[in-house]
């Protein structure tokens, strides 16, 4: 008799088990990403780093034997911030130097990464991800970047984040020492009921 499949469980994340899941959370990144198997080894320290920031927090999909098939993460964004620094750029060079510029980059929270990995996509996981990670956030909007063309599936990111009502921030940004394009998304806290958001769209 086939075992039934294991229902995935959604958890919020410590800092030590962040550590304890980061071998898994990096590899389903890179996956799901399409990027090469080195990379992790780049990420690591840097994912560290990150969850001694402001306001951190992350939270994650558990699957089989307890395995990361869905991460995400963020903290607090603010000057100093490579990131924050580089969104700041590239809205200056945009709309100039006026307070206009600077009204996205007051009291919000990076979204950091969320990703799901291939085989476990289509299931809603990104979205209880997002739900689960923005919810009592701390901030009064909430700010990413993704590539504009991302690996396959294609569009399945923008249509969560377009569904969820984020608003194009900045498009075709390249941020130093990356050459692909990427967009700035944003939107306000907190999040919309499920019941409010438009229905989902199927490619």
């Amino acid at each position: 008799m086939t075992a039934a499949p294991v229902q995935p469980r959604l958890v919020q994340l410590g800092r030590a088990e962040f550590a304890a899941h980061l071998d898994e959370a990096i590899d389903v990144y890179v996956t799901a990403m399409g990027y090469p198997r080195g990379t992790a080894r780049q990420r690591r320290s840097l994912w560290l780093e990150h969850a001694y920031r402001p306001g951190w927090r992350a939270v994650a999909w558990l699957g089989d034997r307890d395995r990361v098939i869905g991460v995400s993460y963020g903290y607090w964004g603010g000057p100093g911030q490579w990131w924050f620094e580089e969104v700041r750029r590239g809205l200056r060079a945009l709309r100039g130097s006026g307070a206009e510029a600077e009204t996205w980059l007051a009291d919000y929270f990076e979204l950091t990464e969320l990703h799901v990995h291939p085989e476990a996509q289509a299931r809603g996981l990104g979205e209880g991800l997002l739900r689960a990670l923005l919810d009592g956030a701390g901030r009064s909007r909430v700010l990413l970047s993704t590539p504009e063309h991302a690996p396959a599936p294609p569009g399945r990111a923008w249509r969560l984040y377009r569904r969820y009502g984020f608003r194009d921030v900045l498009r075709e940004h390249q941020f130093t020492g990356d050459p692909r394009p990427f967009a700035v998304l944003g939107r306000e806290l907190p999040l919309p009921p499920v019941a409010e958001l438009p229905p989902h769209r199927h490619r």
